[in-house]
Formats: structure tokens, sequence, C-alpha cells
């Protein structure tokens, strides 16, 4: 019906690209830039644009940035002892969020995963043995996420570093604040009791 209309049969089919976005919601995003002001509808395209031409890599950590090297990367405030390894920019976000860590920090971009083609290659594991070798890093914090395809990047990785005698941690994790024992699932809990630490 809607493809009478080429430009907004456009616009749904760009929308639907996005991570959770189905044709329905395309759809309604789409409608709702329609209804609203020209004003806010060339504000996100302009967002959008500026996003693609200003922001890019840092050459050093590999998070987001529009300068070279990054803030994080040339803040004097932070410590160079501590490295920690994240697979996304917004892991990274996520921890900064939490301002418990005031380290430096190495994104990976992704974690090891042979089925959809993932090998360390396509990661930056090469960057972080050279800033390894090259800096004073005392502990590496492998942060990646607690999946089957974190769990394994983080053992690789465990290897790949032990060598070059630095220590290397992972972040604690099991029961979340609040939460009661009997609706954690068994897996948690065993990580928990695993991971317990003294009082």
């Amino acid at each position: 019906m809607l493809d009478s209309v080429p430009s907004f049969a456009r616009l749904v089919a760009e929308l639907a690209k996005f991570p959770g976005i189905g044709k329905k919601t395309a759809a309604r995003l789409a409608f709702y830039l329609l209804r609203c002001p020209d004003q806010e509808a060339f504000a996100l395209a302009d967002a959008v644009r500026a996003l693609k031409e200003h922001i890019r890599f840092c050459s050093v950590c590999h998070h987001i940035t529009e300068a070279d090297p990054c803030s994080l990367c040339t803040d004097p405030a932070r410590s160079d002892q501590v490295l920690c390894v994240v697979e996304s920019p917004q892991d990274l976000i996520a921890i900064e969020r939490s301002r418990s860590y005031r380290g430096r920090y190495h994104v990976l971009h992704g974690a090891l995963s042979p089925l959809d083609g993932i090998g360390p290659e396509q990661l930056h594991i090469t960057d972080l043995l050279e800033r390894l070798r090259n800096h004073a890093v005392q502990e590496v914090i492998v942060a990646t996420n607690f999946t089957v395809e974190g769990e394994a990047t983080a053992l690789y990785l465990n290897r790949l570093l032990h060598p070059l005698g630095v220590r290397v941690t992972r972040p604690a994790h099991g029961i979340p604040m609040g939460s009661d024992l009997e609706y954690v699932d068994e897996a948690t809990v065993s990580r928990a009791v695993e991971g317990r630490r003294d009082l």
C-alpha cells in the first residue's frame, strides 16, 4: 500500500535496518517524522550526518571520539597502570557511568565467535598486545560480557596476557543488589558462590 509513496517506503526500509526495529515500528517512526515540524526532522538528519562525518575511533583505545586520541586516553588524572578491556563502546560507557574506575580502556569491537566468522584477527587484540609491550600496565581487567562469546574471549586473552607478566582480572559477577535468592537462576547463584570473598 505504501509502495505508492516511494520516499515514505524508502524511509521505512532504512529505519527497519536498525536493530530491534521491525517494519511496523519503522512505519510508526516514519509517520512521526512526517508529522513533526520540519525543524525537528532536519535536526535529526543533521545529527546523523554529523555523526558520520565527525566521529571516528580513537587510534589508541578504539573508543568513539571526535579528537584523536580521545579524552580518556589523554586525561592525565587516569591511571596508566590499569587497563580495562571491553567488547564495545557501549560497555565502556556503562563502566564510566558507575564512576568506579579511573584507569585506561581498550575496546575490542566484538568477541570471539567462530560460527560468525569472528576470530582474533577481527578484534583489536594485536593493538592490545602492542600497548602492553610499550606501557607500564600492571593489571588488565578483562570486562567482556558474561556470554559464551565473552567468556571465550576472556579465556583467550588470559592465555595471551599471562606470559607478559601482567595481572589479569575479571569483574566480579553474581547476584544483583536488591534481589531475592529464590528468584535468581542457578548459573548466577553458582557463579556467586564460586566467586565468594571474605567479609
